[in-house]
């Protein structure tokens, strides 16, 4: 047998949906035995037919907009939960995990045997999500290192519209269930191969080592550490939620190498540009616009297209956002002399201060999201006469998703950079 040969055996057994099976059994979790769901097991088996996911039909009174998190904290209609079964043996049912607000799919009601490594695994996989994000980002940027914030958005938006552009190109379907277990379907409607979580949860930690060693003083060895345990949280987080296949998660890993290898020297000469060029926010609008168009061309909708509109709008914003703050010396670098920077000691007034600007900023950016998302939505129904009675079914057009998507979180990334940063400015805070 050829090296080809084994290499593509190797993948055909890493992209089997049994393994992920295996690994969701051997961290502690089972679909219950008396549950429907259980029982729909049996008879899918037996017809050889795969069971979909189930679906719940719209509340009276539910709101369209995001829903609030819980437990860990997932964004975007998503609702996570756990409730105590009685009963002698211990496991515990857990709720369906990040439901699906446009579509209505949830997740399987699962019997988990081992609590802590859910809990883990729930964290793992809020890293990749938008509440992480939207808390990530503003919080380098306001509290820690502008600087290296603006550069670690630079990176993810590359990072995650390459991936997510690969997965409409390849179009691999999730891994089948039966037998493996939808504990989350949020991100169900995409296609699988790469592993976009696996992508971003490599790519920021291997970041923020590189753009932060030798520009601050710490060990080198807490970079070792941080990298490996990060990605790896992360990537086995996707396997355990029944997302990915051991294959998708490799493959996602790998890619962002590749991708950081290419593209990582060019991270300075791009943010100098979005920050000193004269017309670069025209620039930055009109080639985010152009590569949102090339990527827009799915066969049927899926919430691949409204993320990707939304990381190309909130990285358009960031980098209009700094452009706007450089040009009014809102944006003020130590100099070259002054480096590696020492960290401050943590004292009260400064931990004050950090907390005062991310609850202060983060009230005015979930204002302007809110904001724009009622004034988006409805003119856009009314431009392309889309009827808006029903919010959710109005956001899977394209004509309402896209315009939508891109305006509000290029706002909201414009408020980051430039609208809250201004505000701290004049307040005393910054």
């Amino acid at each position: 047998m050829s090296l080809g040969q084994r290499l593509a055996l190797l993948a055909s057994r890493l992209q089997e949906p049994q393994r992920v099976a295996s690994f969701q059994r051997l961290c502690g979790v089972e679909v219950p035995l008396s549950s429907p769901a259980a029982d729909e097991d049996a008879e899918t088996e037996v017809r050889g037919a795969p069971r979909e996911p189930r679906r719940r039909g719209r509340q009276p009174g539910a709101e369209d907009s995001p829903a609030k998190p819980d437990c860990c904290g997932a964004p975007n209609g998503v609702r996570n939960g756990l409730a105590a079964e009685p009963g002698p043996t211990g496991p515990r049912r857990a709720g369906s995990q990040r439901r699906n607000s446009l579509t209505g799919e949830e997740g399987e009601l699962v019997k988990v045997s081992n609590l802590p490594l859910y809990y883990l695994f729930c964290l793992g996989t809020e890293l990749g999500n938008e509440l992480f994000y939207i808390l990530f980002f503003p919080f380098w940027i306001w509290n820690l290192d502008p600087f290296v914030g603006r550069r670690l958005v630079i990176i993810w938006v590359l990072v995650m519209y390459l991936g997510q552009c690969t997965k409409d190109i390849i179009r691999w379907p999730r891994p089948a269930s039966p037998p493996v277990i939808k504990l989350e379907v949020f991100y169900n409607s995409e296609y699988s191969m790469p592993s976009t979580h696996a992508m971003s949860g490599t790519a920021i930690p291997i970041a923020m080592f590189l753009l932060t060693y030798g520009r601050w003083q710490y060990p080198f060895i807490y970079g070792l550490i941080l990298i490996p345990c990060w990605s790896s949280l992360v990537c086995l987080s996707r396997i355990y939620m029944g997302m990915h296949s051991i294959l998708d998660v490799i493959a996602g890993f790998l890619y962002t190498i590749l991708i950081l290898i290419i593209f990582y020297p060019l991270v300075d000469l791009i943010d100098n540009f979005n920050q000193t060029y004269k017309y670069a926010p025209l620039i930055i609008v009109g080639l985010h616009l152009i590569l949102g168009i090339f990527s827009f061309t799915l066969d049927t909708w899926s919430t691949s297209r409204g993320d990707t509109a939304e990381i190309l709008g909130s990285g358009a914003g960031i980098a209009c956002g700094s452009h706007a703050a450089y040009t009014l010396g809102l944006s003020l670098e130590p100099s070259l002399h002054t480096l590696p920077l020492a960290i401050p000691p943590l004292t009260v007034t400064l931990f004050g201060k950090a907390i005062l600007r991310i609850v202060l900023g983060m009230l005015l950016v979930l204002l302007v999201r809110d904001t724009m998302k009622k004034v988006t939505i409805p003119l856009a129904c009314k431009l392309f006469s889309i009827p808006c009675h029903d919010i959710r079914q109005a956001r899977q057009h394209m004509e309402v998703e896209l315009p939508y998507r891109y305006i509000t979180y290029g706002m909201v990334g414009f408020s980051i950079t430039f609208l809250v940063p201004y505000i701290f400015s004049f307040i005393g805070i910054s």
